[in-house]
C-alpha cells in the first residue's frame, strides 16, 4: 500500500467516529424533541455539523474508493455505514483491521516471507 492510499484510508477512518457520534446524537435529541419536549430543538445546532461530517465523510470515501481500488460491494459497504446509526464505528474498525493487516504484509515482504 503506497503512502497516498494509507493516508487517504486514515483520513476516511478519522473522519467516521465523529459522523457517526453526531448521527447517533442528532437522532436521539430529534427522538426527545417529538417525545418529550417540543421546547427541545438542537437541530438548528447540531444538523450543519452532521452535515459537514458526512460530507467530509463522503469526500473522504470518494478519495478512499478512487485509492484503494475497492470493488463495489466493498465501496457500497463503507457508504452504507455512514447511513447506519453507529455506522461510524464499524467502519473506523474495520479500516483500522485493514491498516493493521498491510503494515503486516509490507513487513513480511520486507523479510521476504512467502505466504504458502
Amino acid at each position: 500500500m503506497d503512502i497516498k492510499t494509507a493516508s487517504a484510508l486514515r483520513r476516511l477512518r478519522l473522519v467516521s467516529v465523529p459522523e457517526g457520534i453526531s448521527w447517533i446524537v442528532l437522532l436521539v435529541c430529534t427522538i426527545i424533541k417529538y417525545t418529550v419536549s417540543e421546547d427541545f430543538n438542537v437541530a438548528p445546532v447540531l444538523g450543519p455539523i452532521h452535515g459537514v461530517l458526512f460530507v467530509l465523510y463522503v469526500v473522504f470515501w470518494l478519495d478512499a474508493w478512487n485509492r484503494a481500488k475497492w470493488d463495489l460491494g466493498t465501496a457500497a459497504l463503507y457508504f452504507a455505514f455512514s447511513f447506519i446509526p453507529g455506522g461510524g464505528f464499524m467502519a473506523e474498525r474495520k479500516l483500522k483491521r485493514e491498516a493493521e493487516a498491510a503494515v503486516i504484509a509490507s513487513r513480511a515482504r520486507k523479510e521476504g516471507v512467502v505466504n504458502a
